[in-house]
């Protein structure tokens, strides 16, 4: 028996609406299989790799930015975009990459917060890779890594289930600043202006 495959995508420097579209394509291409593990023979789903093209603002479904932030941040050139994922207002910009899974996670064996978890691992790995010791998870409810009272990775998914199929993940921002110049505090949305 096989095991499931990721497939692992590098978009590269891409504009935050092409980036949605892909991620609804991808969307809809796994829950389109009507049978797990089917999707070109084992593929459990996606990986979507790439650098924001410019300055982007997400806000999630516990908030975004005020009226005159949103203003404030078009005018200096900023996309505004709401989401579906959890969490709060994020940037995404330059420098950072942007990690955005597509993943049935029944097929893969994970339970949501177990995924989470693997994401976190993944980019206190990364931050180590590049030089910044010192990151870390923090536990639940928190999501997240941060590096002192600094965060530089946030995560904010959305999941839900197919009848049939079981649950998937669809990650709408897994970011990281890998440059130490890029590491910014999320707490403060506006905080590049």
């Amino acid at each position: 028996m096989s095991l499931p495959v990721v497939r692992l995508v590098w978009l590269g420097r891409v504009h935050y609406s092409e980036l949605l579209a892909l991620q609804e394509h991808w969307l809809r291409r796994l829950q389109a299989d009507p049978r797990p593990g089917t999707l070109s023979g084992t593929k459990a789903g996606v990986l979507l790799v790439c650098e924001p093209a410019g300055p982007v603002y997400t806000g999630g479904l516990r908030g975004g930015l005020t009226p005159e932030e949103t203003t404030r941040v078009k005018a200096l050139g900023a996309q505004v975009h709401a989401t579906g994922r959890g969490g709060l207002a994020t940037f995404h910009g330059p420098g950072q990459l942007l990690c955005h899974p597509v993943l049935d996670l029944r097929l893969l064996g994970l339970r949501l917060r177990t995924h989470v978890a693997a994401l976190e691992a993944c980019a206190v790995r990364l931050c180590e890779l590049r030089g910044l010791r010192g990151a870390r998870a923090r536990p639940p409810p928190y999501t997240g890594v941060w590096l002192g009272e600094r965060k530089i990775c946030a995560i904010g998914e959305r999941s839900g289930a197919e009848p049939g199929r079981g649950k998937y993940s669809y990650a709408k921002t897994f970011w990281l600043a890998l440059q130490e110049s890029a590491v910014e505090d999320t707490s403060r949305p506006t905080a590049w202006l």
